[in-house]
């Protein structure tokens, strides 16, 4: 733990809580903990993902990046980018152990974290300045912990306010410290470009390009009215932003609203065996998520994209919560079923676990055999054997060795949920896993 510290000199306490929030972000968090378990891989051009065409980067080393690799970037253009890379399928049960330890640690200097994934967070540490030192004291203190405890980096924005800690944390990658003062944040604001607002992605930065607003700056002299007719109730939002107003607190409960997960076919599908297949699939990778969480389901949902893009999804609650990968299966193959004859061949299939709450004390749909029981013992082995070996180690039999027509080209990440995602791709602002 954390020593004691006095504030710093000439600051009274009152000035350092007015920089309390951090922004804490992992550098490339997936291709950071594969490297750690494997220190071949360290250096090298890694992109964590499955190939395929259809298939997308879930997280990209520092040296993928110099290439120009991104996360979402579908994995065909990035390795036309960067043909030497080495691609690492995932292994989401052990980035998602490593995660949990990570929150362990944020919670042993403050009690007000946020989680925003996977591998960030707001931490509001304005109320341990008096035992732990200055804001940017406790952020490095954060940094050595998480290095010497995890053997990964991390980047940290501080700063009064959430938006512009998170803008720092950016700033500063890889392996970065940024401190922006309150009364330098309008200056450190306007020196921006104007896609550095939260709100204002590629199409705003042209409606606003064609307008001569290239920069933080220029935004904040724009008119009202002239945000207003260029991007509605978003360009006043992001005018307040540019001036630093962003009294947004740190809420310390986030909870997911489901978990999903979803692939696309390399080849569209029309046959129910692979359909049925890939939902069993599908269902491992969300059961075993939910063991990861300590989170049970109370609804399945089945999504279902044909080939001219048009998506429907069905969805059925259950009785009791369950977070088995049989109980998950069943479900969705009997949605599927209920749908009859499809008008088209299938694109995309997904299935999601909805309605979560927390495993502990949640009732259990127990059979006579007690089959249910046996099935949640075996996948908690598998979960064991995946976090250890990587996913697909071990497997049930029905999934070994597709024929290479079934084969999803696997471009989504297989536990998402949805929200303000609690645990989406890592994509390091711009940044990837």
């Amino acid at each position: 733990m954390a020593t004691e510290h006095a504030p710093g000199a000439g600051e009274g306490l009152e000035e350092l809580r007015r920089r309390g929030i951090l922004h804490v972000d992992m550098d490339a968090f997936f291709v950071a903990v594969e490297q750690r378990e494997r220190p071949e891989l360290r250096g090298r051009q890694v992109i964590v993902g499955f190939p395929g065409e259809r298939s997308v980067v879930l997280s990209a080393s520092y040296e993928a990046r110099a290439f120009g690799v991104r996360s979402a970037m579908p994995m065909a253009r990035a390795l036309r980018q960067c043909p030497s890379a080495l691609v690492v399928p995932p292994r989401h049960t052990l980035y998602y152990s490593v995660s949990r330890q990570l929150m362990e640690i944020f919670g042993e200097f403050t009690h007000l974290v946020e989680p925003l994934s996977v591998d960030e967070a707001f931490l509001d540490v304005s109320g341990a300045v008096r035992r732990l030192g200055a804001p940017e004291e406790i952020a490095a203190q954060i940094k050595a912990r998480i290095r010497a405890d995890l053997g990964i980096t991390a980047s940290v924005g501080v700063a009064s306010s959430k938006f512009v800690a998170k803008i720092a944390s950016a700033r500063s990658k890889p392996d970065g410290l940024l401190v922006v003062r309150p009364e330098d944040t309008v200056q450190y604001l306007h020196s921006l470009p104007v896609g550095a607002l939260w709100g204002i992605g590629q199409k705003a930065g042209e409606a606003l390009a064609r307008l001569g607003i290239h920069t933080v700056a220029d935004l904040a002299h724009t008119p009202d009215s002239t945000l207003s007719r260029a991007l509605g109730a978003s360009g006043l939002h992001a005018k307040q932003l540019s001036w630093g107003r962003d009294p947004r607190r740190v809420t310390p409960v986030r909870e997911e609203k489901s978990v999903g997960a979803e692939e696309t076919f390399a080849v569209d599908v029309a046959d129910d065996a692979v359909l049925h297949r890939e939902l069993l699939r599908l269902a491992h990778r969300v059961a075993e998520r939910l063991r990861a969480s300590g989170l049970a389901g109370w609804t399945v949902a089945l999504k279902l994209r044909y080939a001219d893009f048009s998506t429907l999804s069905r969805s059925h609650t259950l009785s009791v919560p369950t977070d088995s990968a049989q109980q998950l299966y069943a479900e969705a193959r009997a949605l599927l079923l209920g749908l009859g004859t499809r008008p088209q061949r299938v694109r995309l299939i997904g299935l999601r676990a909805e309605r979560l709450e927390r495993g502990t004390g949640v009732p259990r749909q127990m059979s006579l055999d007690m089959s249910e029981e046996n099935w949640r013992t075996a996948e908690s082995a598998l979960d064991e054997v995946s976090a250890r070996f990587g996913s697909g180690t071990l497997r049930p039999a029905r999934l070994l060795a597709p024929d290479a027509r079934d084969r999803p080209a696997r471009s989504h990440s297989p536990v998402m949920p949805d929200g303000p995602p609690l645990f989406p791709a890592d994509d390091d602002g711009g940044r990837g896993h």
